[in-house]
C-alpha cells in the first residue's frame, strides 16, 4: 500500500485590498523621495517635541509669551484647516471674498497639514468612501475585531499618511486645480510650513532681545504647537469615526466626541458633519461648542464670506426622526 500524500498547510487568507472599487483614476502618481523625507521630518520632529514637553518644562521653564504665542498660533493655523481646508475647500460651506480665500489657504499650510490641494483631495475621497473600500483612513480597515481596529486605529490616525499612493488630485479637487493663483500658494506649502514653525522664533527672539526668548518660542509656539494639532486633526479621523455619540442617521460609523470640541474648534461634532458634509455648523446641539462656526459667523458679518450654509432645522430634525426610527427598527 503506498504512503499517503502529504498535504502542505494551508495559508491564512489574505485581507482584501482596501481600495478595491476604487474608480480607475482616483489614485495619482506616488509620492516622490523627497516628499517622503519631508513627510517624517514633519510628522516625527514635532512629536519628538511633545514627548519632550515634561523635562524641558523643568529645565527651562515656561514663559507667558511663550504661552501666549503657543495660543495664538495654535488657533490661527488650527481654524486655517478648520474653517479653510475643510469647511470652505473641501465642502463650499460658504463663498469668501478672494482675499479670505487665500489668507485661509495660507493659514492651512502654516498648520504643516500639508498643501491645500492634496489636503482637499484626501478629504473628498474619505467622504466619497467613508468607513468602506477606499476610504484612505477608516478605522475599520482591517475589520472589527480588537486587533483588527487596533491596526485600523493607528492607519487612520497616522499610517495613512505614510500611504505612497497619492489621492488624484485631479480627479478629487479640479476645482482648486483651475484656480491659478491658488494652485501657485498650495504649491508655495513649505515656505508657509516654514513660516508657520520660526515665525514664533522671530517673534520670542525680538520681542525678549534674546537667543533663549527665540529658542523656546520656537519649541513651544513651533515644534509643540504642530505636534497637538496634528494628533487632535488625526484624533478626528480614528476616535470619531470609533468612539462616541451619533445622534444623527450617516451611512458610516462617524461620532460626536465631545472632549475635543474645543481644541479641535468644534470638528469633533463629526456624526453631524457626515450627515450633512456642507453644513457650517458641526455643533447644532445644545451645549456643543463650535468655535469653527463662530469665526464663519463673523467673517458673515464682515461682508468677508456671504452664501453660508446654515443648519435647516427641517433637514435637521428629518435626520434624526429618520435614525431614531431605524432604531426603533432595530
Amino acid at each position: 500500500m503506498s504512503a499517503p500524500a502529504r498535504t502542505r498547510p494551508t495559508a491564512a487568507p489574505r485581507p482584501a485590498d482596501p481600495d478595491v472599487g476604487l474608480p480607475a483614476n482616483a489614485l495619482g502618481k506616488e509620492k516622490g523621495v523627497l516628499e517622503q523625507i519631508v513627510l517624517y521630518v514633519f510628522v516625527v520632529v514635532p512629536f519628538l517635541a511633545l514627548a519632550a514637553v515634561v523635562p524641558v518644562v523643568w529645565g527651562w521653564g515656561l514663559s507667558w509669551l511663550d504661552v501666549g504665542l503657543f495660543v495664538g498660533f495654535y488657533v490661527f493655523t488650527v481654524l486655517g484647516i478648520t474653517v479653510g481646508y475643510h469647511r470652505y475647500f473641501t465642502h463650499g460651506s460658504f463663498k469668501a471674498s478672494r482675499a479670505l480665500r487665500i489668507g485661509l489657504a495660507v493659514a492651512g499650510c502654516m498648520a504643516v497639514q500639508g498643501p491645500v490641494v492634496q489636503w482637499v483631495a484626501d478629504h473628498r475621497r474619505h467622504h466619497a468612501f467613508s468607513d468602506r473600500a477606499g476610504d484612505p483612513h477608516s478605522p475599520w480597515r482591517y475589520g472589527t475585531d480588537a486587533r483588527s481596529l487596533a491596526k485600523g486605529m493607528f492607519h487612520a490616525h497616522l499610517g495613512w499618511l505614510f500611504d505612497r499612493r497619492q489621492t488624484n488630485a485631479a480627479r478629487y479637487a479640479p476645482d482648486l486645480l483651475k484656480d491659478t493663483v491658488l494652485r501657485r500658494t498650495s504649491r508655495l506649502f513649505i515656505v508657509w510650513a516654514g513660516l508657520g514653525m520660526f515665525l514664533p522664533a522671530l517673534i520670542g527672539g525680538l520681542v525678549t532681545s534674546s537667543w533663549a526668548g527665540a529658542a523656546t518660542a520656537f519649541f513651544w509656539a513651533g515644534l509643540v504647537r504642530v505636534a497637538l494639532a496634528h494628533h487632535v486633526t488625526w484624533s478626528i479621523n480614528s476616535i470619531c469615526h470609533t468612539v462616541g455619540s451619533r445622534p444623527f442617521a450617516a451611512r458610516d460609523r462617524s461620532t460626536n466626541f465631545w472632549p475635543l470640541a474645543v481644541l479641535s474648534m468644534g470638528e469633533s461634532w463629526h456624526n453631524l458633519h457626515h450627515a450633512d458634509p456642507t453644513c457650517a455648523r458641526h455643533g447644532v446641539l445644545r451645549g456643543q461648542v463650535d468655535i469653527s462656526a463662530r469665526v464663519i459667523w463673523v467673517f458673515e458679518k464682515l461682508g468677508w464670506a456671504r452664501d453660508v450654509k446654515w443648519p435647516d432645522p427641517v433637514r435637521l430634525a428629518a435626520k434624526r426622526r429618520v435614525e431614531a426610527t431605524a432604531g426603533a427598527a432595530s
